[in-house]
């Protein structure tokens, strides 16, 4: 169909998120052995232009607001003419991996945030 399928875009986001975290100084799967999961609670999508097969797409992903016991992600996706082509947002909740409830932010992850977002 030449477009990119609009399922594949969750993805996508996923991957940027990772990335995010890493630029932090974290893995996500480091995360993960600290006890802490971040299940997805809500994903919006607006998609203003496709994206094309085998274009290389450029992900910009923000934390503009400080996490309580979500957070929330904001990204914009660019195509090789740096024409804005999709933003979305995206809320996770953290998730002690040991029993299963809802918790704040922890320290360790909040102090690299607000190093370098809030």
């Amino acid at each position: 169909m030449k477009y990119v399928y609009y399922g594949n875009y969750a993805e996508y986001l996923e991957v940027a998120r990772v990335e995010l975290f890493r630029t932090l100084g974290i893995s996500y799967d480091e995360i993960e052995k600290q006890g802490i999961w971040l299940p997805v609670s809500e994903y919006k999508i607006k998609y203003l232009k496709p994206a094309l097969y085998d274009q290389v797409l450029e992900i910009h992903t923000y934390i503009k607001k400080k996490p309580g016991v979500r957070i929330e992600f904001e990204y914009e996706i660019y195509n090789p003419a740096q024409e804005k082509i999709t933003e979305a947002v995206v809320t996770l909740f953290f998730l002690d991996a040991t029993n299963n409830k809802i918790i704040k932010c922890p320290d360790f992850l909040m102090n690299l945030i607000e190093q370098h977002f809030c």
